[in-house]
């Protein structure tokens, strides 16, 4: 398919032609296979547009089609049991967005009768429903003219008009999203789904983009003027903190204990191994682990294990040890395999130095 495509647009790629219309012909002729893309039920959208927030289309499709065989509607997903809810979503990050999806479902039942709002105005208004995912929402699943502008899409309009914003200032993005409104083609959805896939597959990243293979290669300012490699602008990101803890992994036979995080800040009402700040000496986890009222019968293995969040790194001292089976101590249960244990703290479990 790709080297169809490719062919096809060898000699029209110079041609002035409107490149919005160029665009969609280009998405028409041949793009990837996802189940998103075979629905317009704005549930099934709106869950995509959230699970592929910062998380790569082949690690998402089983997230997505097991999530739906559990939750095939709105109504199920409003009634879902928080710990079903983000067993499903475990292994995908970003917690509070499962509790989002939710929170909104909940609302779309209220209000809407159980049938997600069809204008970008009153989806943008749902917890969790940001700018863009509104857009492709509304585009995609409703055919409202309205744009779903992303970082895909900030990059590929930077390079195609060699715009020199900085496109991490949320003033630019809104320059966009309006300039966008003003002149959206007739099929909006299919406008929007090709600019995302323009931007995955082609005008990449990460990488040198793939200009012969662009369907904008006569239209891009940047391509003409060798400016390629230096668009989009963005500045850069504040260095994030790192922060030194020390875990255990508790273990009795195949379970260990966790406990419940607050239900605010970081990995809020998720799962945790008992932790502590600072990497702690053998001897400092040991007294740590006697104030908890936990005293190992097995040999204590020690190795290290680090996290990257948005703005922080944790840097985590690990100790695994067999502990005889107790009665918890107060706020601790032993885990069974039902609860949700996130990735900063399943990276722990694995035992190896």
């Amino acid at each position: 398919m790709e080297n169809r495509r490719r062919i096809w647009y060898t000699d029209r790629m110079e041609q002035n032609c409107d490149w919005k219309t160029e665009l969609i012909e280009w998405y028409r002729a041949g793009h990837r296979d996802l189940p998103w893309r075979k629905t317009r039920d704005p549930y099934r959208i709106w869950l995509s547009e959230i699970m592929l927030q910062q998380t790569r289309v082949a690690a998402v499709i089983p997230y997505y089609e097991r999530f739906l065989s559990t939750l095939p509607t709105v109504r199920d997903l409003a009634d879902a049991d928080d710990d079903v809810l983000l067993k499903l979503w475990q292994g995908l990050g970003y917690y509070s967005r499962a509790k989002n999806l939710k929170r909104a479902a909940i609302e779309v039942v209220s209000r809407y009768g159980g049938e997600l709002p069809q204008t970008y105005r009153e989806l943008i208004k749902l917890p969790g429903i940001g700018s863009y995912t509104a857009g492709a929402i509304a585009s995609i699943a409703f055919g409202e003219r309205v744009p779903a502008v992303d970082g895909n899409v900030l990059r590929v309009l930077s390079r195609r008009m060699d715009d020199t914003r900085d496109v991490a200032d949320p003033r630019t993005k809104d320059a966009v999203f309006s300039e966008l409104t003003a002149d959206m083609p007739d099929d909006p959805g299919a406008f929007n789904q090709a600019m995302m896939e323009l931007g995955a597959v082609v005008c990449v990243p990460n990488g040198a983009p793939l200009c012969e293979s662009c369907p904008l290669y006569g239209a891009c300012l940047a391509r003409k003027n060798g400016t390629v490699s230096e668009r989009p602008v963005k500045s850069k990101k504040q260095a994030r903190k790192a922060e030194p803890m020390t875990v255990f992994v508790l273990r009795c036979g195949e379970s260990f204990l966790i406990r419940k995080r607050p239900e605010r800040g970081l990995l809020a009402g998720l799962y945790e191994l008992p932790n502590v700040s600072g990497k702690r000496s053998p001897e400092e986890a040991a007294a740590a682990l006697s104030e908890l009222g936990v005293f190992p019968v097995g040999v204590i293995a020690q190795y290290d294990r680090t996290h990257i969040f948005t703005h922080r790194e944790w840097h985590m001292r690990v100790y695994a040890a067999e502990i005889a089976w107790i009665d918890p101590p107060a706020g601790w249960i032993w885990y069974d395999g039902t609860q949700s244990i996130p990735t900063a703290f399943g990276i722990c479990l694995d035992g190896r130095a």
